[in-house]
């Protein structure tokens, strides 16, 4: 428990870094994104035992790496095309050592970790001023909602979720989930007024409230998702870079599942008006 609570810790001071450098090096989140995707992508081959098949993992990280400083749809549909280029070159040359199904694999997660973790550049530039608030919001609501479902599964929890895939997960913790998202989701509006009244900003509750409910839906959907993705791989964790908490998917897994949405919904429902 010490070194969960110590970990999660550091990872709140390392956000926190990457809001404060935002104004006077904006790259700062980019380098986040890039170096969580490839550590992400990585964890995935890792666990697969890829890790000898560098035709497979090479092209795949520097994907991972290159894609979150793609600014413009240009150029992320130039990463895209090469990637995919290059990968299935490769299993065409090399198709008597690798098969379909490993390319599929790693070509999937691959594809998935770094252009849902983008979502959040998107989310800082539509923000404008207020981006990070809405980057913020994108990663706490995620990491809220695991916290919230941990901590009501260990004191309340009786009746399982989930347990053929995640054994641990019950009902009692997902509506714990739901309680502690929606207040902090409402609590953050409140505190981001109070912190710029003089700016004349007003905060829109109702797409909080939504991100709080359907927030917590897509976290436990992607803490599913990539549980039944480990019980495949006979894994227990996919790494143990983050102590207590395991490898860096085991924290970022609702991440890349609720920051599309927040990305989506703010379209409609801006947060700050």
């Amino acid at each position: 428990m010490r070194e969960r609570v110590t970990s999660g810790i550091t990872l709140v001071f390392f956000l926190a870094a990457v809001v404060v450098f935002n104004n006077s090096f904006r790259p700062a989140l980019n380098i986040a994104i890039a170096l969580v995707s490839v550590l992400g992508v990585y964890e995935i081959i890792s666990a697969l035992g890829f890790t000898k098949n560098l035709m497979l993992m090479i092209p795949s990280l520097i994907f991972a790496c290159v894609f979150p400083f793609c600014d413009t749809l240009l150029w992320r549909e130039v990463a895209y095309f090469l990637y995919n280029v290059v990968i299935f070159s490769g299993l065409i040359f090399y198709h008597t050592d690798v098969t379909f199904r490993e390319v599929g694999v790693i070509y999937s997660m691959a594809l998935m970790i770094p252009t849902a973790l983008s979502t959040m550049i998107s989310l800082r530039d539509i923000g404008q001023n207020h981006g990070m608030f809405y980057v913020i919001i994108a990663i706490s609501s995620a990491w809220i909602s695991d916290v919230g479902g941990f901590f009501a599964g260990r004191l309340f929890g009786k009746h399982k979720l989930c347990p053929n895939i995640s054994p641990k997960k019950t009902i009692e913790g997902a509506v714990g989930s739901f309680f502690l998202n929606i207040s902090a989701m409402m609590l953050f509006g409140l505190i981001f007024e109070k912190v710029f009244p003089a700016n004349g900003v007003a905060v829109s509750y109702l797409p909080l409230l939504i991100i709080g409910v359907f927030g917590t839906l897509l976290s436990i959907l992607g803490d599913l998702s990539f549980s039944l993705i480990k019980r495949s791989c006979h894994i227990k964790d996919f790494g143990e870079i983050i102590p207590g908490h395991g490898g860096i998917l085991d924290r970022f897994d609702s991440v890349i599942f609720e920051a599309p949405f927040v990305f989506l919904l703010v379209q409609f429902l801006p947060i700050v008006q």
